[in-house]
């Protein structure tokens, strides 16, 4: 019998969940077995995945797991260098030359396992089944707005943290913007027809700031991209690739500029591949803005885990689109499974 494990999450600020207590009944009258971790952090409670049916286990257990158990969790496990015998599904930022993700694929290569990344989980056309991307964009646009906020106190952006749905995060931050008696300011977003370009546009019209739409149309050239300056706020919405363009090279640090706060809601800092080289090192909760450029005054938001700041609205969207793929897991080597375990192969180290 196929065996979904769902684990609990162990990096901070993360109380999403990829499975709801809806899905998990579905997935149980579809015969497969599911056991949940406890946690103490994950935002949906652990009685609704009891009354679905779930075995429960220890937070934490899953290395304890039996090697037949396919282990599902968001983020990235705990870097302390453990062989991985399981079949694991995961963001595991590792196909992207990132440096951190060949220590990840190193691990897998020595414990046996798979790894399912759910970046590259696609259908027969290559489209992702499943993305955080609007609420990415929706939180990422709010951290940038908060950022420039702070930069017309004369400050730099204070802490951030979960909210208990859009309404709240919308009511605190509009109060904020209106406190600092600056007329709004302009946004650039890149990336604007995708899923988190259109929650980060969502986002700036809800706050009454007027947004320039970019997509790929208006970056085939490859830059370099002026306009780009001539905006407050510049929210990365594409994620780094080969071939993707330079959006804000180094250059622009020093130049003459109205661009103040950069939100790169991608955040790919150590990919070969970053498409804003201004910085080298995704922010935090506790310090959400990078201060790269003090004359004239330059930050970077790069938080990698910005939908958990909405995880109830972010985990119930997300869970809903993936359902359909964990269906399927009766026939893991098969459909958008072996897809994905031929991508995983593919960048196996020898």
């Amino acid at each position: 019998m196929t065996h979904l494990w769902v684990r609990a999450e162990q990096r901070p600020n993360e109380e999403r969940v990829g499975l709801t207590p809806e899905g998990a009944s579905a997935l149980i009258k579809a015969g497969i077995r599911v056991t949940v971790e406890e946690s103490s952090v994950r935002a949906i409670p652990l009685q609704g995945y009891v009354d679905a049916g779930c075995e429960i286990a220890a937070e934490n257990s899953w290395p304890q797991a039996p090697l037949d158990a396919i282990i599902f969790g968001l983020k990235e496990l705990p870097e302390d260098g453990t062989p991985l015998p399981h079949k694991h599904i995961m963001f595991g930022h590792a196909f992207k030359g990132q440096h951190s993700g060949k220590a990840l694929l190193e691990r897998f290569k020595a414990g046996g396992g798979t790894l399912y990344d759910l970046e590259y989980l696609v259908d027969e056309t290559s489209r992702r089944v499943a993305a955080f991307g609007y609420w990415a964009g929706y939180a990422g646009a709010a951290v940038t707005l908060k950022t420039w906020a702070a930069q017309q106190r004369g400050e730099e952006c204070g802490p951030v943290g979960v909210y208990s749905g859009k309404d709240a995060l919308n009511a605190e931050l509009l109060a904020e913007v209106e406190a600092t008696g600056k007329p709004r300011p302009r946004a650039i977003v890149i990336g604007a027809l995708g899923r988190v370009g259109t929650g980060a546009s969502d986002l700036c019209q809800a706050m009454g700031v007027e947004v320039t739409k970019w997509d790929m149309a208006e970056t085939a050239s490859g830059g370099p991209f002026p306009e780009i300056l001539d905006h407050d706020l510049f929210l990365n919405c594409i994620f780094a690739r080969p071939g993707t363009p330079v959006f804000v090279s180094r250059d622009a640090l020093n130049a003459a500029r109205r661009l103040t706060a950069i939100g790169d809601v991608a955040c790919d800092p150590d990919s070969d591949y970053n498409p804003v080289p201004v910085y080298d090192r995704a922010t935090t909760w506790e310090a959400p803005a990078l201060r790269v450029s003090t004359d004239p005054v330059l930050d970077v938001m790069a938080i990698d885990n910005l939908p958990s700041m909405l995880p109830v609205e972010s985990s119930d969207d997300y869970a809903a689109q993936l359902l359909p793929s964990l269906l399927t897991l009766t026939d893991i080597n098969n459909g958008v499974w072996g897809r994905a375990e031929a991508t995983f192969k593919e960048h196996l180290p020898k």
